[in-house]
Formats: C-alpha cells, sequence, structure tokens
C-alpha cells in the first residue's frame, strides 16, 4: 500500500518552466487588454465631456443666430413656445445645477428654449439639466468663477485628473487663470490635486 502510494506521488507531474512562463506570459496579456481597455474607456469619457461642452456652446451660438438671443434670456419665448420669457439683458441670469422640470429662471429655461428650438435633443417639456459622463450635471449661465463673473458651461462631479487634462490641453492648467482671461476654470485647485471631484467650467 505504502509502496503504491510512493509511485502515485513519483508519478505525478508538476508545470514545467516553460508551462509555467506561458502561463505567466497569458496573464499578462490578459491584465495588459485589461488595463488598455480602461484606459480607452476613461479617454472616450473625457472626450465625451469636452465635446458635450462644444455641443453646448455650438447650440447657444446656434439659438442666437436663428433667434437673435440667448436662450432663456429671450424676451420672445412665450409667444414662440408659450414658455415665460427672459428678460432680453443679453446674459443668461444665474447658474442652476438642479433645475426643476417647470422651472422659470433664465438659466434653466435655457434648456428647455434649446430643446424647443430643436437645437438639444431632451424632452421639450421640461428645463431639468442634462447630465455630463461622468454622472453629474450640466448647467448653463452667469456665475463668479475664481474671480471672473460671465457666462459659463459648467459639469459637476468632473473627476481631478480629468480637469488637469482637459484644462492642460485647452488652457493653461490653472484653475484660476488662462488665456483669454481663463477660459476654463474650476470650483477648486484640481492642478495639485491627487483625488476628488470638482465642477469644470468652460466660458461660453
Amino acid at each position: 500500500m505504502e509502496e503504491k502510494k510512493m509511485k502515485l506521488i513519483r508519478n505525478q507531474k508538476g508545470f514545467t518552466l516553460v508551462e509555467l512562463a506561458i502561463v505567466l506570459v497569458i496573464i499578462g496579456l490578459i491584465l495588459g487588454a485589461v488595463l488598455k481597455g480602461q484606459d480607452l474607456i476613461n479617454n472616450a469619457r473625457m472626450k465625451r465631456l469636452y465635446n458635450l461642452q462644444q455641443e453646448i456652446n455650438a447650440g447657444v451660438n446656434t439659438y442666437m443666430d436663428k433667434y437673435g438671443k440667448y436662450p432663456g434670456d429671450d424676451n420672445s419665448m412665450n409667444a414662440r413656445w408659450g414658455i415665460t420669457n427672459g428678460n432680453n439683458d443679453g446674459v443668461i441670469t444665474a447658474f442652476t445645477t438642479n433645475c426643476a422640470s417647470g422651472a422659470a429662471t433664465e438659466t434653466c429655461l435655457a434648456w428647455r428654449a434649446l430643446r424647443l428650438g430643436n437645437i438639444l435633443s431632451g424632452d421639450t417639456t421640461s428645463a431639468v439639466n442634462p447630465n455630463n459622463p461622468y454622472g453629474g450635471i450640466a448647467a448653463l449661465g452667469t456665475v463668479a468663477v475664481q474671480g471672473l463673473t460671465t457666462q459659463w458651461i459648467g459639469f459637476t462631479s468632473v473627476p481631478y485628473d480629468v480637469c488637469q487634462i482637459l484644462d492642460q490641453q485647452y488652457d493653461d492648467g490653472s484653475p484660476t487663470t488662462g488665456f483669454d482671461t481663463g477660459s476654463i476654470r474650476g470650483s477648486g485647485n484640481y492642478s495639485t490635486a491627487t483625488s476628488g471631484t470638482y465642477t469644470l467650467y468652460f466660458k461660453l
């Protein structure tokens, strides 16, 4: 009996070095593919955020070309669509990130006007903000950001590293300054951050 056990043990073979090397190479390839895939997903999401900013910017300019006024600030919206008019003072007043469906402020009505004008897609009966690719909200209007009060397109809940990359690619990398008096700014100092999320603003 004991002799049979010894024979069984001797007959059991382990992996050769070549087999182990092949297994390790396969594992390495799988991990590399997973990491590369994650990079592609992150890059695609970041590109979607920047493209969304461009779409909103283009949408506002298209509305201006079409109707001669800013969406939300337009004082002809009631006659055109039966919704509350803006005061037509040349700016989209306020900056709200949580517009209710029936909100009647300029910052919220801007979204509804863009939808009613067939410029942006979405529910034409609602003034609710669109979402952004990072699970936050897109907002549009006038607010002071890092000392500059003007009209902004803003995105909440953007990861610090995405803020850094976009600011470096399209501005000067600083959340408080930039080319043309800071076309990209942030709700905080993401340039030195190592974690967290920020609201990222693009000057309209």
